[in-house]
């Protein structure tokens, strides 16, 4: 049984609600139910958390990696900016996939580089909710070949 860290960051308890034309109509607490389906297809253990606070997001991985397998990152705007992700990813030294809902290529240009991915064995962006589950897949047969 793998087990998979989804660490969800800031702004993403607003799914739903902000920009809908951007990030979907879906509910986070939707997008956590689909991992979790596919969790119980996938002979997977999942532990989803969702914080605003980059601190607590690095407290997150933190405790978290001697647990964990892998860990699906969706850092939101600190994507961006956030060294410290960066640094908290490089120091738990285990296989991450950043994810993002929208396609961060083809927005504002603040938003095409991401800080985290180079941390990260790859990233998915632009497919919806359906990205955490191709992240999920992707890390799953990423894993299974060690």
């Amino acid at each position: 049984m793998i087990q998979l860290l989804i660490v969800h960051g800031p702004n993403l308890n607003l799914l739903g609600i902000r920009e809908p034309e951007v990030y979907g109509t879906e509910p986070l607490e939707r997008i956590n139910e689909k991992i979790r389906i596919w969790a119980s297809k996938n002979d997977a253990e999942v532990h989803i958390e969702q914080n605003n606070n980059e601190g607590k997001l690095i407290d997150i991985i933190h405790s978290r990696s001697e647990w964990a397998d892998g860990i699906i990152l969706n850092p939101g705007g600190l994507a961006h900016t956030s060294i410290c992700l960066f640094d908290a990813v490089k120091a738990v030294n285990i296989p991450t996939v950043e994810v993002h809902l929208s396609n961060i290529f083809a927005r504002e240009n603040f938003r095409r580089k991401s800080v985290v991915a180079g941390a990260c064995v790859g990233i998915i962006a632009g497919f919806g909710g359906e990205s955490y589950i191709i992240a999920c897949d992707s890390l799953k047969t990423l894993l299974q070949r060690k």
